[in-house]
């Protein structure tokens, strides 16, 4: 079989064109959405998806304090920062959280789900968080995203 024919695309710089959608996560599972985003995000939904480029399309997330979780995570779940001291533990729950950085839930959410390095961060550059409907995302004519 001669093999010399095939060639693997690899998307170049100027090749790419990020689309911008809209997602309503309205009554949406948090870690179903996150999956669906990060995938969009990371442009692997694309033909022309290559790992070590970014492709990925701009994704706004709107309703984000509406998003749920299921079973009994709403209250037992934890999310932990430090301050560096010792002693300086602080946790919160979903549910405290919602009352006063809705868009964490999702941002982390995501953030979990791409990759750690330095092109995961720029991906993640793509992600549009707001608490409420409204965005300030007009002028790119997002499309809305079925999820």
């Amino acid at each position: 079989m001669n093999t010399t024919s095939f060639k693997t695309y690899s998307a170049r710089p100027g090749d790419v064109e990020a689309a911008w959608h809209v997602v309503d996560a309205e009554n949406l599972v948090v870690g179903r959405l996150a999956a669906r985003v990060a995938t969009i995000l990371r442009g692997k939904h694309k033909p022309e998806y290559t790992p070590h480029m970014d492709v990925g399309d701009h994704v706004v997330v709107v309703n984000a304090g509406k998003a749920r979780f299921t079973g009994k995570k709403e209250t037992d779940k934890l999310y932990f920062r430090h301050s560096g001291y010792p002693g300086g533990i602080k946790q919160r729950t979903p549910k405290e959280l919602r009352d006063h950085k809705p868009e964490f839930i999702v941002e982390n959410a995501v953030k979990g789900m791409m990759p750690r390095n330095k092109l995961g961060r720029a991906m993640l550059g793509k992600l549009h968080v707001y608490a409420g409907p409204d965005h300030p995302h007009e002028a790119q004519q997002p499309e809305p995203l079925d999820i």
